[in-house]
Order: structure tokens, then sequence, then C-alpha cells
């Protein structure tokens, strides 16, 4: 059985890849024994941008 965990990280008007945020929240997650899987659009504006995701990880119970 897999166990799942979801972490909510906010664009702010920003493409995601000019943050390092995503890479540090996956590093800990694997420092925890969770692989990322994926992530999933949860915001979009009225303009399509997505403004919100949620990272993806998973791991064995």
């Amino acid at each position: 059985m897999k166990v799942y965990e979801y972490v909510r990280l906010q664009i702010w008007g920003m493409m995601i890849s000019e943050s390092a945020e995503h890479r540090t929240v996956i590093n800990e997650y694997a420092a925890k024994g969770y692989r990322y899987v994926g992530f999933i659009p949860v915001v979009i504006n009225g303009n399509g941008r997505i403004d919100s995701i949620d990272l993806v990880f998973e791991k064995d119970c």
C-alpha cells in the first residue's frame, strides 16, 4: 500500500522554474523516504495562468 502527501506551493505571478522552493520541498521529502510523483495545478486564474500547485509524494507503508 502507498501513502501520499501533498504540498501546496504558491506561484505568486512568477514561473515555478524561477523559484528554488520546489527543489527544497522535493529534497526534504526525499530525505523522509518519499518519492516525487508529479504536480497538480489547483488554482488557475482567469487568464489560464497556474497560481498554485500541489506537489505529490508517495512512499510505501
